[in-house]
């Protein structure tokens, strides 16, 4: 059975219709604004209905980025769109003319089940997955199943508090893991080592033209491919963060494979062999226990479109 799943951005979706063994058959995308959650709804149903017109499917399944409510209908809060106890699937049910099931998943767990099912973990049964991109989102699978939670919002492991009274958060709190551990620490990281040390960051204000404020995420990694010391060492100070809070995620779930995604992942080993080295390093009972194995994500940017169908078919 095909099924349609639909990855929710804050300035976009994409949509594409999926097949059982994970393979996206067709895909569009829609234009959104962030603050406009009935014209979000319109996008996502005209696209729907766009899919539906060519493939017969069997079920829907929104990924959106924010705490899904554990009947998997609505979302009860996200941080980068104006949804607050937003019933979601139903209001999808109520614009599209189609008999079929809506599911919302956190956007992160869908991504998790992708790699889970058809990618970097399908020989696995536990997993832990991090989303390394704007900010930090997690996924994890305990037993070749998806832990969702009481309450439907586990694995949001990007808010444990590493740093007492660190940098603030999105989440009204200080000192999370996803301030030190996300595309958007890297960034702020290389404006600051910009500003302070304008000589090192030669390469990278040069990528950026000229410009500390245009600095990006793929600078850092493109100055780090060419060899630039301060781009390396940026990585690998992300790649740190990443590794020791692994390590304390693993003392809780012992997870046999961790699973790196988000577009940092573009780096390679320029970030892996950082995030091993720091995670074996904070292992407890290291040389006593199996260690898990660190690998890149293998779906990229379609792994919310795989892993939200896949989970509405179920």
């Amino acid at each position: 059975m095909h099924a349609i799943g639909v990855d929710i951005g804050g300035t976009k979706i994409a949509v594409g219709v999926v097949d059982e063994a994970g393979t996206i058959l067709a895909k569009v995308r829609r234009e959104t604004v962030a603050d406009d959650v009935a014209g979000i709804d319109r996008a996502i149903a005209d696209a729907c209905t766009e899919l539906a017109k060519e493939f017969e499917v069997g079920a829907i399944g929104l990924a959106a980025a924010g705490f899904v409510s554990p009947d998997r209908r609505a979302v009860q809060f996200a941080p980068n769109i104006a949804w607050r106890e937003y019933p979601l699937a139903e209001r999808i049910e109520g614009l599209i003319d189609l008999d079929v099931p809506v599911v919302v998943e956190n956007d992160a767990n869908a991504a998790g089940w992708a790699e889970f099912r058809f990618g970097a973990a399908r020989a696995a049964t536990d997993m832990l997955m991090l989303t390394v991109g704007t900010g930090l989102g997690g996924a994890i699978v305990v037993d070749r199943e998806l832990v969702r939670g009481k309450w439907g919002v586990a694995a949001e492991v990007g808010h444990m508090r590493v740093v007492p009274g660190g940098h603030y958060c999105g989440c009204g709190h200080e000192g999370c893991w996803e301030q030190y551990a996300s595309g958007t620490a890297l960034v702020r990281d290389a404006k600051q080592a910009a500003i302070a040390q304008p000589a090192r960051a030669a390469r990278l204000l040069e990528l950026a033209g000229g410009d500390v404020a245009n600095l990006e995420g793929p600078h850092v990694t493109r100055a780090a491919q060419e060899g630039d010391p301060l781009a390396v060492e940026l990585l690998a100070t992300l790649g740190r963060w990443i590794g020791e809070g692994s390590a304390s995620v693993a003392a809780l779930l012992d997870p046999e494979l961790i699973v790196i995604g988000g577009g940092v992942g573009a780096a390679g080993d320029l970030l892996l062999l950082p995030v091993r080295k720091a995670y074996e390093a904070q292992l407890s009972a290291l040389g006593h226990r199996p260690v898990a194995q660190i690998e890149l994500a293998e779906h990229g940017n379609e792994a919310g479109i795989i892993g939200a169908a896949d989970l509405a078919r179920r």
